[in-house]
């Protein structure tokens, strides 16, 4: 398996195969940072798409200080927040996704409680303050250090490490209300 630096020195000399790797590889957590910034995964597509293609067409200038990855996510954060600015945000109820209506008459399974609650959970996660979303996250489904996410929604590690614990907090209470 070649390195993110392999890959980079590769992509720099204008292999294709190298940037689809690139591509390949982190693809998946640049859609879930854009889509818990846009929270719709059209824009999320589009936001990922051009920040890849600003990341190649700028990759002579990076300087290789960051992992590619955090520099990569920086790209995204910025242009999934441009998505936001530059496109109004619509928000439509499918009713498709609703699913069918509980018969109250039969017993719930444990699984679709638990079901229920994870898209409660993640409900509530996209309705926290950006930063805080971004920290939360990151840092669950990610798995990013605070120094990491700090450099990715503009803040001190510090700061990133208070988003996410008055991220959790305010998740907390308003899991058990």
């Amino acid at each position: 398996m070649d390195s993110d630096a392999t890959l980079v020195d590769e992509a720099r000399r204008g292999d294709p195969a190298a940037q689809n790797r690139l591509v390949s590889l982190h693809h998946e957590i640049a859609f879930r940072v854009a889509r818990g910034i846009v929270q719709d995964d059209d824009l999320a597509a589009d936001a990922v798409q051009d920040a890849f293609m600003k990341a190649f067409r700028a990759l002579d200038r990076f300087r290789g200080d960051a992992r590619f990855r955090t520099w990569l996510l920086s790209i995204v954060v910025n242009e999934a927040r441009g998505t936001l600015r530059s496109r109004k945000r619509r928000r439509e109820s499918d009713l498709d996704a609703v699913g069918p209506v509980v018969d109250p008459a039969r017993p719930i399974d444990d699984g679709v409680v638990v079901r229920a609650e994870a898209r409660r959970a993640r409900a509530l996660v996209d309705d926290l303050p950006e930063k805080q979303r971004m920290a939360v996250t990151l840092r669950i489904d990610e798995g990013l250090s605070f120094r990491e996410i700090g450099a990715l929604i503009g803040s001190s590690e510090g700061a990133a490490r208070v988003n996410y614990h008055h991220g959790i907090r305010r998740l907390r209470e308003k899991m058990s209300e």
